[in-house]
């Protein structure tokens, strides 16, 4: 008896046969798998040929079959001998012993773990044949598998037994197969073996349930088909995560936390049976300080292919994804590898291997078959064999004491990282505990609480609530928590339980779908579309993200539409019913129902071609309303194709033009403007215009019929030409008109009546000849004065009867002395004193020499002459005084003048003048009046 499969042997034992003929038949059934596990049916193909086996296809679920244990077998017609058997089944009770497997579980993919059986006795079965040769019946039995067959044989038949070997805890098949003969699958898992001679024997494969490891990962096992088809056994699959900044839970379970920056091996194979196999990370930090690290990038290597699943943005669940540094478009298959998405995820699946690579911006989780990589992993994910102890290993063989530790020698060159260079010494394991103790978020307390009670029976949330609890303090603004609670409800959903959690964040870990879709916590790992909702989808595993709303269903995986009804979709993402018709890229399309589903033809334009004539024209193309697709052709003006240059026109003239109707370039001229022009300045009209400042001009409507311009109308600035008594309108330099200017003193007499003296004149008082009024210029000022002319003591009773007179001055009187002489003495009065256009302020006492002295002329007889005597009442003692004169600029100035303190007759000469000094004489004493006046002026008058 020989089985198939890696796994170790178990013990067979045989007893022999007694010929006492026992008459008993059983039937056992076959026990069914777990959920999830579908044993399949096997259909056979028979070989010939000595020592020849047969092949087994597998398909569908297989359900409990009743198999009897009593088989007749037809003899060979020629034999002239008849034999017939019965055969009794022997019952056993197979006792089992089972060991501990290893892996995370995967309903999606298949291993097989090993297993060793103690040997199972049987009971004797007794054989009676009727014939000439009696034959030996015997009974094998392997694990809990019971097999019966008879042999029939008309002569002698010689049987070889042989020690089965199968793989376990299994519900284990046994296949009898003697030498020399050939075998067979029939259906529902029974064999049958062709002795000798036609002599057929039929093995029916029992399958009992196998005993339920316990995995170290905390995790189900998984049930796995036996490699026979027939019967199942359990496996731990390697199941390795990580998330946050980041955490990592190995394949065997063990957790710890790794802050590196650099590109490290996940997992790769010890023994290399694949080519170019491994699964990468690359972390940068993704906080200021630089102290944790988040994923970017999940990097899968497999043969020809690598793929990238790259975090767009940081700390979202923004993931785009390369193929050997192109972007494709999901899903995509080629060369053994699939990528899609499911859920919020994006998975990388190797069926041939088995396993696959999910991936979300936050978190990653690595699904591997025990059965194909037990025991030959290494890398941060550690080593698939349901042994933490060894999940620290370096790369060369040894253990380390952390695996934050061995994280750092698991670096790989990356390009893109110069900083980062594998073969440094590492630094000191980080702490992954927070070094100031701080109050968790609230988030991650719903680990422990209710909402994730359903779970905590299939996976334990202590690791991750200490990592929710780390990612809060150290990271407390970017949301990492919620990374912890993300892998926490995946790895549940995983085993079946699904939790609804991100409600119960108050909206920290809400997770917002594009329009059209609503986010579900519970859906399926492979939505439904239109082309898949035939398919029977076996799988019972969730996972959240967004989906189509119900009602609707997705188009197709790689066409992100929803739809009510399975029509077309096209480039423009609309969906479409069958037999609608619509215009996409300019193409007339219908949607049919069938495998090309839209089917297009060029769309047909119908309009003539323009001819675009004449100078400045051009073609144009433009988009028309009605049809997009049909642009209208019309012919536009562009005057700058046009040869014709404006002119410059002068001032008061503007370019005038206008276009010919049909024509495109434009006809110029020079036209009035209707303003008028000074000075290289135009003026509208009713505007003023200055031509200079004596002149009030403004631009009027008139247009001169010579130059084409308005006309310019100017008045001369009204001027004042009345100006009071004793001022005279005088030009004045840079002004447009006159102004009027004092020329004459104005002088009011003591009767109140205005009395005007030019300059150098004086005239007495009408009506007191005592006072003289005088006008005199002094610096372009005149200055009007008023002189009282005071007389010398006058005594009628001492004058000649008849002599009185009044003096030249009109004022004072005269006479002839009657006897003598007024002596020659100091006369006193008080008078203003008036020097270069000065005056001072009060009247000032002045003294003058005036007497007779003794002058005389005789005639004497004896000269024949006249006999002169001359005597002058002159000053004989002065003294020089001081007065401040006020001058009209305002200023005052210090001013020294004659003050006579006596007087005396002093003799002088007596001679005759010539006719040039009597002229003098007259000047002289015009003048000596002169300065008499001015002397006597008096400036208090005014």
């Amino acid at each position: 008896t020989t089985t198939s499969g890696p796994t170790p042997s178990r013990s067979t034992s045989t007893t022999p046969v007694t010929e006492t003929p026992v008459h008993e038949t059983t039937t056992t059934k076959i026990p069914s798998p777990p959920t999830g596990v579908t044993p399949p049916t096997v259909s056979t193909t028979p070989f010939t040929g000595t020592g020849s086996t047969a092949k087994t296809t597998t398909s569908g679920p297989t359900p409990s079959v009743s198999t009897p244990h009593t088989t007749t077998v037809g003899t060979e017609m020629t034999t002239p001998e008849t034999t017939s058997a019965t055969v009794t089944t022997p019952t056993t009770s197979p006792v089992v012993s089972t060991t501990t497997t290893s892996g995370p579980s995967s309903p999606e993919s298949t291993a097989s773990s090993t297993v060793s059986l103690p040997s199972v006795s049987t009971s004797p079965v007794s054989t009676t044949t009727s014939g000439t040769t009696p034959t030996k019946t015997f009974t094998t039995t392997s694990g809990t598998t019971s097999s019966s067959f008879i042999t029939i044989n008309a002569t002698t038949t010689t049987f070889k037994t042989l020690s089965p070997t199968t793989s376990g805890p299994t519900a284990t098949s046994t296949a009898v197969t003697t030498t020399g003969s050939d075998s067979w699958w029939l259906c529902n898992c029974t064999k049958a073996i062709c002795i000798e001679d036609n002599i057929v024997q039929v093995i029916p494969v029992i399958c009992n349930p196998p005993p339920k490891p316990t995995c170290a990962n905390g995790l189900s096992p998984v049930p796995v088909i036996d490699e026979d088809g027939c019967c199942w056994h359990w496996e731990c699959d390697c199941y390795c995560t990580g998330w946050g900044d980041p955490h990592y839970m190995t394949f065997d379970g063990l957790y710890y936390s790794y802050q590196g920056n650099c590109t490290y091996v996940l997992v790769e194979e010890i023994n290399k049976k694949v080519d170019n196999f491994g699964v990468y990370i690359d972390n940068y930090h993704c906080d200021a300080r630089d102290v944790v690290s988040c994923p970017r990038t999940l990097v899968v290597r497999h043969e020809t292919q690598e793929v990238r699943l790259r975090t767009a943005q940081p700390n979202t669940l923004q993931v785009e994804v390369t193929v050997n540094n192109q972007l494709v478009a999901l899903p995509y298959k080629k060369f053994g590898v699939s990528i899609y998405e499911s859920g919020i995820n994006r998975v990388v699946e190797i069926p041939e291997l088995k396993m696959n690579v999910t991936y979300n911006g936050l978190s990653f989780s690595i699904r591997m078959p025990y059965s194909l990589f037990g025991n030959n992993t290494q890398g941060q994910c550690g080593t698939c064999n349901n042994n933490t102890a060894d999940d620290c290993m370096l790369p060369d063989g040894n253990i380390a004491e952390n695996c934050e530790t061995m994280a750092d020698h698991w670096q790989v060159v990356d390009p893109s990282k110069p900083q980062c260079s594998p073969g440094l010494v590492p630094t000191g394991a980080p702490s992954t505990t927070p070094t100031q103790p701080c109050k968790e978020s609230s988030i991650c307390e719903l680990l422990l609480g209710s909402v994730f009670k359903p779970c905590h029976a299939f996976v334990q949330p202590e690791k991750y609530y200490a990592a929710c609890v780390f990612d809060s303090c150290v990271l407390p603004n970017l949301d990492l928590e919620c990374s912890s609670l993300q892998i926490y409800a995946a790895t549940c959903a995983d085993q079946g339980v699904c939790i609804d959690w991100r409600k119960h964040t108050n909206g920290v870990c809400s997770h917002e779908c594009p329009p059209g879709k609503e986010y579900r916590a519970c859906g399926p790992i492979k939505e439904m579309t239109c082309k898949s909702r035939g398919q029977n989808d076996t799988s019972t595993k969730q996972v959240e993200g967004c989906f189509c709303p119900n009602g609707t269903m997705l188009y197709d995986s790689g066409v992100d539409v929803c739809v009510k009804t399975c029509g077309c979709v096209g480039v423009d993402m609309i969906p479409r019913e069958f037999g609608e018709k619509f215009i996409v890229d300019c193409q007339d399309c219908i949607c049919l129902e069938g495998e090309h589903g839209i089917v297009c033809e060029p769309h047909v334009c119908e309009q003539k071609k323009v001819t675009c004539d004449g100078e400045g024209f051009y073609e144009v193309t433009e988009v028309n309303p009605k049809d997009p697709c049909c642009p209208l052709f019309t012919c536009k003006c562009n005057t700058s194709l046009c040869t014709a240059k404006a002119p410059k026109c002068s001032l008061g003239f503007e370019v005038h033009s206008y276009i010919p109707s049909g024509q495109c370039c434009p006809v110029y001229q020079c036209v009035p403007k209707g303003v008028c022009v000074h000075e290289n300045a135009e003026f509208l009209p009713n505007s003023s215009v200055f031509v200079d400042k004596c002149q009030n001009c403004f631009c009027t409507n008139d247009v001169n019929v010579s130059t084409q311009l308005n006309i310019i109308s100017c008045e001369h600035v009204p001027c004042n030409t009345y100006c009071q008594p004793g001022y005279e309108l005088k030009p004045v330099k840079g002004e447009c008109c006159g102004k009027c200017v004092q020329t004459k003193c104005i002088i009011h007499t003591a009767d109140n009546s205005e009395l005007i003296l030019s300059p150098g004149d004086f005239k007495n008082d009408p009506r007191n000849n005592c006072t003289i009024y005088s006008c005199v210029d002094v610096h372009n000022q005149l200055i009007a004065s008023t002189s009282e002319i005071t007389c010398p003591a006058f005594n009628e009773e001492s004058c000649k009867p008849g002599t009185i007179s009044f003096l030249p001055n009109g004022c004072c009187k005269t006479c002839a002395p009657v006897d003598s002489r007024t002596p020659c003495s100091v006369r006193h009065r008080q008078d203003f004193i008036v020097y270069n256009g000065c005056r001072s302020v009060d009247r000032v006492e002045l003294t003058e020499c005036e007497g007779t002295c003794g002058t005389f002329s005789l005639y004497s007889a004896e000269a024949n002459s006249m006999d002169h005597s001359c005597s002058c009442c002159r000053e004989t003692r002065t003294t020089e005084k001081h007065v401040v004169l006020k001058c009209p600029g305002g200023h005052s100035m210090s001013h020294k003048y004659i003050y006579v303190e006596s007087c005396s007759c002093q003799d002088t000469e007596c001679r005759k003048p010539e006719s040039n000094e009597l002229q003098n004489n007259e000047e002289n004493e015009k003048a000596s009046t002169l300065n008499q006046i001015k002397s006597a002026v008096s400036l208090t008058s005014k």
